[in-house]
């Protein structure tokens, strides 16, 4: 690893196939630890630990018991991360003892370094990698995990790990938000979306307030009687739509909508497909309901 290649978003790939992974009963002593620089994982904590990349960015190094002179890779990650202010995880996994995990992100040789975003992986390199080459892989690997939102910590030395700063959008946001003004926070979540459009919290956050901008001093039952009494009317069946997501009938919301869009066409069918990824981004994008509406709303449209 002398000549370091760059990292950037699109080498990002798919989430790591965790189907065969945390099935079995739980094994207290890989689970995952509430802090601290390095996790030793076992089958049954990966599938959790693959999860926690959606918050703290992760290094994986897969060594190998039988050959102890693997464990250095580990070693030498762990003193790397040591010196990103709790910005990167270290997860050790011993391929002797837990070959499903190598299993799972295909490793040919070890020990094998990648890091891990929102469980998908970036690969880095085999061998043993020393630690003032590792150092600007891993500045880049956390850029581009800022660039995906993924902006946590975890602690070091047994410390509380400090929250990561607010950045003035989302501060704006927020205190919007305490006051009851909605279109001010979706003002500032829109500016945080400028400057950043890969910003998933200020996404979801545009998301949230502008439901609530949208149904504040809403009446329930006269919006249901208007889009009872007209089915083909758009705006009636986007606010019924609106409030039974605020109200817990989020499956109600989806399949209204879907529905809407098979009977509708060109720009009113846009409307409708729009307004349902916005709830889509209210509700979370791996919630099942969404999942299922996502397939619906695929097979409506094609």
């Amino acid at each position: 690893m002398t000549d370091q290649p760059g990292i950037s978003t699109s080498a990002l790939r798919g989430a790591v196939d965790l189907s065969s992974l945390g099935q079995g009963p739980k094994n207290d002593s890989g689970a995952p630890a509430p802090g601290g620089i390095r996790v030793d994982a076992d089958e049954a904590s990966f599938q959790e630990l693959m999860l926690g990349t959606q918050d703290v960015a992760a290094l994986v190094v897969v060594w190998s018991a039988s050959h102890p002179e693997t464990e250095a890779a580990v070693t030498n990650a762990v003193a790397a991360a040591e010196r990103l202010q709790g910005r990167l995880r270290v997860i050790a996994a011993d391929a002797d003892a837990h070959p499903r995990i190598a299993q799972a992100f295909q490793v040919q040789q070890l020990p094998f370094t990648l890091g891990v975003i929102a469980a998908q992986p970036v690969p880095l390199s085999p061998g043993v990698i020393p630690v003032d080459q590792l150092l600007p892989a891993l500045e880049q690997l956390l850029q581009v995990a800022k660039e995906n939102g993924v902006t946590g910590r975890v602690a070091v030395d047994g410390t509380e790990a400090e929250p990561e700063p607010l950045s003035p959008e989302h501060q704006a946001a927020y205190d919007a938000i305490e006051n009851g003004d909605f279109h001010a926070a979706s003002e500032a979540y829109r500016a945080a979306l400028k400057k950043n459009p890969k910003d998933a919290d200020a996404t979801a956050g545009l998301a949230q307030v502008s439901l609530m901008e949208r149904t504040q001093g809403a009446d329930l039952a006269a919006a249901r009687t208007a889009a009872a009494e007209n089915p083909d009317d758009i705006d009636a069946q986007l606010a019924v739509a609106d409030l039974d997501v605020l109200g817990g009938h989020v499956e109600d919301a989806f399949v209204r909508l879907v529905d809407l869009v098979r009977r509708t066409t060109e720009d009113d069918r846009e409307k409708v497909r729009r307004r349902l990824v916005e709830l889509f981004e209210v509700v979370g994008a791996q919630d099942e309901r969404v999942v299922k509406a996502r397939r619906a709303l695929m097979s409506a449209l094609f």
